[in-house]
């Protein structure tokens, strides 16, 4: 059978969070974070789990190190707790929570895994959360000494930074919708937040590249593709705009054109989110500090969007399911591995970034040990298979993907799902921690050992 090869340099990697995986919620003076105050409020976690415990990977470290180096994985994404290095978000460094990242970085490198870091993944201290959290300036400021705390710790080690996780879902999740922490419910606010975090980006960029030299730095934006129902029905082309506009493109254009979409403005002032087009909370030198160059985007897919016009007078654009069941992974999101790929193209197409990591991509399916303890999880094998086809497609047509990270290693804690949805190439049993590995995670080890995957069919046809 004929194989597609990926190139030798192309990083084969996992990845994970601190508060989804690490527990020790109390240990060695780590403060409170916005999601054990979220967690701890009844109604706001679906099986009304938290994350103390979560898989105690803040224990179990090297035993996880363990298992990366069996599935022969080259490159570890793991996140940095905010309030395990700075409790309450800002004064002195806690040495014993920057001592535990030390220890996971040098077993990390003596295993032959290179560590990506991510300063910050959703876990905001308390304590900044009750002088504002995202939407004030000052949570902006605060995050660059935590950046200089940690880079000048480990900046001699890590040759690969990621300053923030999708910033969409910390503003929108978290401020608009209020399915995630804080919880909040108003869009001014998480127009606000979104800024602040993309602020705080740029300033970080500097911190990084002072503190660890030669190394790189970027950022992760979870983006949707997005096409209407009926091309040639101009409420649905307009919809599509619209959901680009608000999900993708407020964060692209600042970070690669140095300035917001001008049409995604007018529809936030049209919703009222906005008094006008004049951004209240941008000041001078704001777009300039992030749109500084970076060396690579990071890059999480999990779904497209197919979009449609208001099906009634005074609604709005929506969502249209295109996908069976028989189709749709356990967090309802359709399989589409054809959209990763238009949504490298288009990258390449309209942004240009140096370099591309995916930096997340995976299904959640409960498949769990059968009789004889194996777990088989068929659909995940598929999944995979699928979306790497997408991306080895994209690099043939030339866009610059430098690697690929399935999300996740580890079941773990799903944020306001709990413990009811399983991401893993690693089966966990959170009451005793044992771990299995799942037979994606063979498949997966076997990729990567030849740097290859079948060439048949990829991934389904256009309807």
């Amino acid at each position: 059978m004929s194989r597609v090869v990926f190139p030798e340099s192309f990083v084969w990697g996992v990845a994970t969070s601190a508060f989804q995986i690490e527990g020790g919620a109390a240990a060695d003076g780590r403060g409170e974070s916005i999601w054990d105050r979220f967690a701890a409020t009844p109604g706001k976690v679906s099986d009304g789990s938290d994350g103390r415990v979560a898989c105690d990977h803040y224990h179990r470290y090297a035993d996880d190190v363990a298992l990366m180096q069996r599935l022969g994985v080259r490159a570890y994404r793991f996140s940095v707790a905010w309030p395990r290095v700075l409790p309450e978000g800002r004064g002195t460094p806690n040495a014993r929570g920057l001592d535990f990242y030390d220890r996971l970085v040098d077993a990390l490198l003596a295993a032959g895994i290179a560590p990506f870091v991510t300063l910050y993944h959703w876990d905001l201290p308390q304590a900044l959360q009750e002088a504002g959290g995202w939407p004030e300036r000052g949570t902006a400021e605060a995050f660059i000494p935590y950046a200089d705390a940690v880079t000048r710790r480990l900046g001699d080690r890590v040759a690969r930074w990621i300053t923030h996780n999708e910033p969409w879902c910390i503003a929108t999740l978290g401020h608009e919708e209020g399915h995630h922490a804080p919880g909040l419910r108003e869009p001014a606010l998480a127009l606000r937040a979104a800024h602040h975090v993309l602020l705080s980006h740029g300033w970080a960029v500097d911190v990084i590249r002072r503190n660890a030299p030669g190394a790189q730095a970027g950022i992760v934006l979870n983006l949707v593709p997005t096409e209407p129902l009926n091309p040639s029905e101009a409420a649905d082309v307009d919809a599509t705009r619209w959901f680009d506009g608000t999900f993708n493109r407020w964060y692209l254009d600042p970070l690669f054109r140095g300035a917001y979409p001008a049409d995604a403005v007018a529809d936030r002032v049209a919703r009222g989110h906005l008094g006008s087009a004049e951004l209240p909370f941008v000041r001078a030198g704001d777009l300039a500090a992030i749109s500084c160059a970076t060396d690579f985007l990071g890059v999480n897919y999990y779904n497209r969007n197919v979009m449609r016009g208001p099906t009634r007078a005074g609604g709005a654009p929506e969502a249209v399911p295109m996908a069976p069941a028989s189709q749709l992974t356990d967090m309802g999101w359709e399989v589409w591995p054809r959209g990763l790929r238009d949504l490298l193209l288009r990258l390449r197409r309209d942004y240009a970034p140096p370099a591309i990591f995916i930096t997340e991509n995976g299904a959640a399916y409960a498949d769990g040990p059968g009789a004889d303890g194996r777990v088989r999880d068929p659909r995940r094998v598929a999944y995979l298979r699928g979306h790497l086809a997408a991306v080895h497609e994209a690099l043939t047509a030339g866009v610059p993907v430098a690697g690929y990270f399935h999300w996740s290693l580890l079941d773990n804690f799903e944020w306001a799902h709990g413990y009811t949805k399983r991401f893993g190439l690693v089966w966990v049993d959170y009451p005793t921690q044992r771990r299995v590995l799942k037979d994606s995670a063979e498949w997966y080890r076997e990729v990567i050992t030849s740097r290859s995957l079948p060439a048949d069919e990829p991934f389904p046809r256009s309807p």
